[in-house]
């Protein structure tokens, strides 16, 4: 198929074309300045509306984490009563367990120091 076969075809398509841009595409809108604007007092309102939001909302998470500072603090004072508990009877066990406390309730039982200790050689071997 050739080329000016084509031809008619696209010469109609151009005028048509032609013939459509030629047509203005106006159409009637509202005019805008008769519409509602938005006055300054509205826009007043609504800053002031969305600063308290943000403000309530600023508040409400400070709260948050002034609760959780409190929280945390009494945790560490119970750590630090802890860990006092802890040391103090550590100390009392060491006291219990020290030779002279040991030697009194070993009298107050009813034994008796040795005056000839003996002592164990197991390095020599036994014949």
């Amino acid at each position: 198929m050739a080329m000016t076969a084509l031809a008619p075809a696209i010469s109609k398509t151009k005028t048509r074309v032609a013939q459509k841009s030629t047509r203005a595409a106006l159409r009637i809108v509202a005019d805008a300045s008769a519409g509602k604007q938005a006055d300054r007092r509205f826009f007043a309102l609504f800053i002031t509306a969305l600063g308290s939001v943000f403000l309530l909302a600023l508040l409400f998470i400070n709260t948050l984490l002034a609760q959780d500072a409190f929280e945390l603090s009494k945790l560490q004072a119970d750590l630090k009563l802890s860990s006092d508990q802890y040391e103090a009877i550590s100390l009392e066990i060491e006291r219990l367990s020290s030779p002279a406390v040991l030697a009194q309730e070993a009298q107050n039982l009813g034994m008796n120091p040795s005056l000839t200790p003996t002592f164990l050689n197991l390095d020599v071997p036994r014949g």
